[in-house]
C-alpha cells in the first residue's frame, strides 16, 4: 500500500470512530420522575357516582261519598264543576284557576264565570261537551244519581261525588278532600282555620240567647198554597237551629217538603225567610197570601228576603249565611 493510500484508509477510520461517537453521545437520556412531594396526602380517586332514579310519588287516592276510591297520579290540573258548591269550594282552596268547565249554576265567585258554561243539566249531563275539556277530574254534588256518575267513569273519567254537608265539621271535610285532590292542603287548612274562628265568634255571642224564635224558610212558592221549605236532618235547618232559631220544617217529613198555608198558619211562625225572593216574591206578594196576614211574622213585618245561594249551596259561605241569618233573628246581638 503507498503512502496516498494509508491516508485516505486512516481518514476513514477515524471519521467512523467520530461519527460513532457523537451517535452515541446525542442519545436523549430518560427525563427521570419527580418524587411525589411528601405533604400531598395520598387521595383515592372517587368512584363515579351511578345515577339513581328518583322514587316515584305515591298515588292520590280518596274515597268519594259514593265509597268509591279516587285515584290520581298528581293533583288535578283540569278540572271541571258540575255542582256550585264545589266551585266554590274550589277557589275558596286556590285552585279556582284550573277550573275549565262549570255548570250555569256556579256563578261565584266572579271568576267562575271565566270556564266554559256546560248548561243547567236539566236535561242530563252534557258528556261529549265534558270530553272535549280533557278533564282530569270531575267534582260532582249529591245533586247527580250514582249511576249518572258511573256513565261518566265507565267513559274513563275520573268523577269525585261528595254528599252535602250536615254540619260545619262536614263542610271542613268536604274542603280538605277536595284539597288532597288538588295538591292544596295548606292553602284549606288556612281556610278552615279562619272558618272556625267565626263560627267560634258567634257562638260566643249566641251562648245565652234564651228566646228562640220560630223561623219558616221558603224555597219556592211556585204553588202560593203549598210552598216548598227544609225539613229535619238538612245543612239548612242545622244553620237555622244553630244561630238560635227553631227551623218549622223540622216538624215535616223529609228533607225538601212542601207545607200547606193551612198548617202554615196554624204553625205561626215569628220569621218568614225568603229565600225565592231573586224570582220575584216579595213581602208585599206574601202579606197578600190568602190568610197569611194573620202570621206573627207578616203582622210584625219579619218577611225577610235571603240570598238562596249562601245556605242553598252548601260551601264555605255557609258561614257567611250563618252570620247573616243569625243577625237577622237576633238583631239585638249586634246593636240592630
Amino acid at each position: 500500500m503507498n503512502r496516498s493510500n494509508l491516508r485516505i484508509t486512516s481518514f476513514v477510520l477515524i471519521l467512523s470512530f467520530l461519527l460513532t461517537a457523537c451517535g452515541t453521545s446525542l442519545q436523549a437520556e430518560p427525563t427521570p420522575i419527580p418524587p411525589k412531594p411528601t405533604n400531598i396526602p395520598d387521595t383515592p380517586i372517587p368512584d363515579t357516582p351511578v345515577p339513581s332514579e328518583e322514587p316515584k310519588p305515591e298515588p292520590i287516592v280518596v274515597k268519594d261519598d259514593l265509597e268509591f276510591d279516587v285515584i290520581l297520579e298528581i293533583p288535578a290540573q283540569i278540572i271541571v264543576s258540575i255542582s256550585p258548591n264545589l266551585t266554590e269550594i274550589l277557589f275558596g282552596i286556590g285552585a279556582g284557576d284550573r277550573l275549565v268547565g262549570r255548570d250555569s249554576n256556579s256563578q261565584f265567585p266572579e271568576a267562575a264565570l271565566e270556564a266554559a258554561d256546560l248548561g243547567a243539566m236539566w236535561d242530563g249531563i252534557p258528556v261529549e261537551d265534558i270530553l272535549a275539556l280533557e278533564p282530569d277530574l270531575i267534582l260532582a254534588g249529591e245533586i247527580y244519581a250514582a249511576d249518572a256518575i258511573q256513565e261518566l267513569r265507565d267513559l274513563g273519567l275520573t268523577v269525585y261525588w261528595q254528599a252535602n254537608p250536615e254540619d260545619f265539621d262536614g263542610l271542613y271535610e268536604n274542603i280538605w278532600k277536595i284539597a288532597v285532590l288538588t295538591g292544596t292542603e295548606d292553602k284549606a287548612e288556612s281556610l278552615v282555620i279562619s272558618l272556625q274562628e267565626r263560627v267560634s265568634t258567634l257562638e260566643g255571642k249566641l251562648e245565652g240567647v234564651e228566646d228562640i224564635p220560630l223561623v219558616f224558610y221558603e224555597l219556592d212558592a211556585s204553588d202560593p198554597a203549598n210552598p216548598w221549605t227544609t225539613g229535619a236532618g238538612t245543612f239548612i235547618s242545622y244553620i237555622i237551629n244553630k244561630a238560635k232559631g227553631q227551623n218549622l220544617g223540622d216538624v215535616l217529613d223529609g228533607e225538601w217538603v212542601q207545607i200547606s198555608s193551612e198548617e202554615l198558619i196554624a204553625q205561626n211562625p215569628d220569621y218568614i225567610l225568603l229565600a225565592d225572593a231573586l224570582y220575584g216574591i216579595t213581602p208585599e206578594s206574601v202579606a197578600e197570601r190568602a190568610g197569611w196576614s194573620e202570621i206573627s211574622a207578616v203582622t210584625d213585618g219579619k218577611l225577610l228576603p235571603f240570598d238562596p245561594f249562601i245556605l242553598s249551596v252548601p260551601g264555605p259561605r255557609l258561614v257567611d249565611g250563618f252570620e247573616q241569618l243569625a243577625e237577622m233573628i237576633h238583631p239585638e246581638l249586634f246593636g240592630n
